[in-house]
């Protein structure tokens, strides 16, 4: 299959912390580089662990016009080429879980290992209209009205119970982006299929959900393992979408032991 070109990149923000071999995270759909800071925090000891906001989120620029897919593969290249390294491990969460392959596609001498966390392929019909479903309610009722329907979807009821604020911050953060932006990432997550193309992914995979995930529930996991050469599964139990702030100890330490057998 013939890979589409590559448009434009945007000069993306970027943070760094600790030492030893490069780790490219990447964010999912409203959110930004501040997500990862629970891994970061965990894994900075052995890797230089790299982050940046998605263009039109954090303090990334904003961008002219629609966008797709291949471009924030753009950007993530030019966020490995301004820092002048030449092969990493990338993972991403979400949308970032489909940008990572999509990169490793592209650029598969660039990546060493790859993580998939919590992120969708191989999905049904019934499964496209849901998730297509959401994106055509918040274009027609607005962003806000809808939004806070996904609060299930994201977190167990028992860490929205006891952690309001962060449940609060993060819908605060959504709805004060450009919804242009919010939108046209939500279409891309919403409309990617890689079940076509993914087992032209040749890095190492680690494919991480959690066991209650809507979305990106365990049956689309088995499945992008099932379409991966070199791959390994793990489902985090009683854990629903937001595995990066309600496990970070656990994902940090299933990617370690990753990174470290496969390197």
């Amino acid at each position: 299959m013939s890979l589409p070109s590559l448009p434009p990149a945007i000069d993306c923000a970027i943070w760094e912390e600790g030492t030893g071999e490069p780790l490219f995270l990447i964010h999912g759909i409203g959110a930004s580089h501040a997500t990862w800071n629970g891994i970061v925090a965990n894994l900075k000891s052995d890797f230089r662990c790299i982050t940046y906001d998605l263009r039109g989120h954090g303090i990334s620029p904003l961008p002219n016009g629609q966008f797709d897919l291949e471009a924030l593969v753009s950007d993530l290249e030019a966020v490995r080429a301004k820092l002048g390294i030449e092969k990493a491990h990338f993972a991403g969460h979400s949308l970032g879980g489909m940008i990572g392959p999509a990169y490793a596609r592209h650029f598969p001498d660039r990546v060493k290992t790859l993580g998939l966390l919590s992120t969708a392929a191989g999905r049904t019909e019934e499964d496209s209209a849901k998730v297509q479903g959401v994106v055509a309610a918040m274009e027609r009722d607005g962003i806000e009205n809808i939004l806070t329907t996904l609060v299930d979807r994201w977190y167990t009821d028992d860490f929205a119970a006891k952690n309001p604020e962060i449940v609060q911050a993060r819908l605060k953060q959504i709805t004060g982006m450009s919804a242009d932006v919010f939108l046209n990432v939500f279409h891309i997550y919403a409309t990617t299929e890689m079940a076509p193309w993914l087992n032209e992914v040749k890095a190492p995979s680690l494919v991480l959900t959690g066991e209650n995930d809507g979305a990106c529930n365990p049956r689309l996991n088995r499945f992008i393992e099932s379409q991966l050469d070199d791959c390994e599964l793990v489902i985090l139990e009683g854990l629903k979408h937001s595995i990066l702030m309600e496990a970070p100890d656990q994902v940090a330490e299933h990617m370690r032991r990753f990174i470290t057998l496969r390197s």
